[in-house]
């Protein structure tokens, strides 16, 4: 798993991968103190290296991640994501059951059976329906958001054990701790926005996520369309607060209608944009519970005494 926090020495804070430049940094490795190097290729995910040698916690493990953030396919091979988006063609897409399904699917809880006496047979959960790009942004939320929470209480679980323990491994819970902390703390401050885009006489769309005041976000928007088009003319269609963890998904569930423009990656290009519009709108706004306040309040972000 890449490494996409480093720690900045001079503030004790946290450093995401997307606010730097690609090269060599002052930022340190949480995990044990070398400096990274940041990679910005177009290949590989953004991620920060370790200027020299890797240290053992990044190089033998997987460095804590939100569940559903940026990876889609359920840990699914391509071989059984084909076969999974069949079913759903054949039969979920239309709401038939499915007679008879590979084990594995159940075992992972994509499908699961459906005991109506009428149509007796195996269905797509919400879950098996994110590979597949079918599941609704309201439901996604309602599938992601617990297991945020339910790993979080695993990694305070695992560094409550270890300082219990007087283990070795504290000082590694602890990295694992505040790097998904940060995480989290990352998604809240970012609110999702929805463009419609004029240019030229094409008409586009665009997703993202900003910090900033959405006319700050369409200044830029409109600066960097103009490198492409010469009449550019950006309409705001909606802003969700604290919903900075939809917008992979809706790259993901979208990516047949993806609109590249040149460098730039989250334009759309729709035959018809208000199934789209609904699905955004259907999201019920963000209500905060308590321990997303405490991870969006906390500045460092810094992890609770444990």
């Amino acid at each position: 798993m890449w490494l996409k926090y480093g720690i900045d020495t001079d503030k004790n804070v946290l450093v995401g991968i997307e606010d730097v430049s690609s090269g060599k940094t002052d930022l340190i490795c949480l995990y044990c103190g070398s400096k990274l190097t940041a990679k910005k290729g177009k290949v590989k995910q953004h991620h920060f290296a370790h200027t020299e040698e890797t240290c053992r916690p990044v190089a033998t493990k997987q460095v804590p991640s939100l569940p559903l953030y940026d990876a889609f396919n359920i840990q699914l091979s391509g071989k059984e994501l084909e076969e999974l988006k069949v079913l759903w063609r054949e039969y979920g897409r239309h709401g038939y059951s499915i007679p008879t399904v590979p084990f594995k699917f159940v075992l992972s809880k994509l499908l699961r059976w459906n005991n109506d006496y009428q149509s007796q047979g195996h269905e797509f959960t919400n879950l098996g329906k994110i590979p597949v790009c079918a599941l609704p942004l309201e439901l996604f939320n309602q599938v992601q958001e617990p297991l945020i929470l339910e790993k979080l209480d695993l990694l305070e679980q695992a560094a409550t054990r270890a300082k219990l323990t007087n283990s070795s491994s504290i000082p590694e819970r602890l990295a694992d701790l505040r790097i998904y902390r940060a995480q989290i703390q990352r998604i809240l401050q970012f609110s999702l926005y929805f463009l419609e885009i004029k240019a030229d006489g094409k008409l586009l769309h665009k997703i993202g996520v900003t910090r900033r005041s959405i006319k700050e976000r369409v200044i830029e928007v409109q600066r960097d369309l103009k490198f492409h088009y010469k009449d550019v003319l950006v309409n705001v269609l909606g802003t969700w607060l604290h919903r900075g963890n939809v917008e992979r998904y809706f790259k993901y569930k979208y990516q047949e209608l993806n609109y590249p423009i040149s460098t730039l990656t989250e334009y759309f290009k729709f035959t018809d944009v208000e199934p789209v519009l609904e699905d955004l709108n259907q999201m019920a706004p963000k209500i905060l519970s308590e321990i997303e306040l405490d991870i969006l309040q906390d500045e460092l972000p810094k992890m609770k005494q444990i």
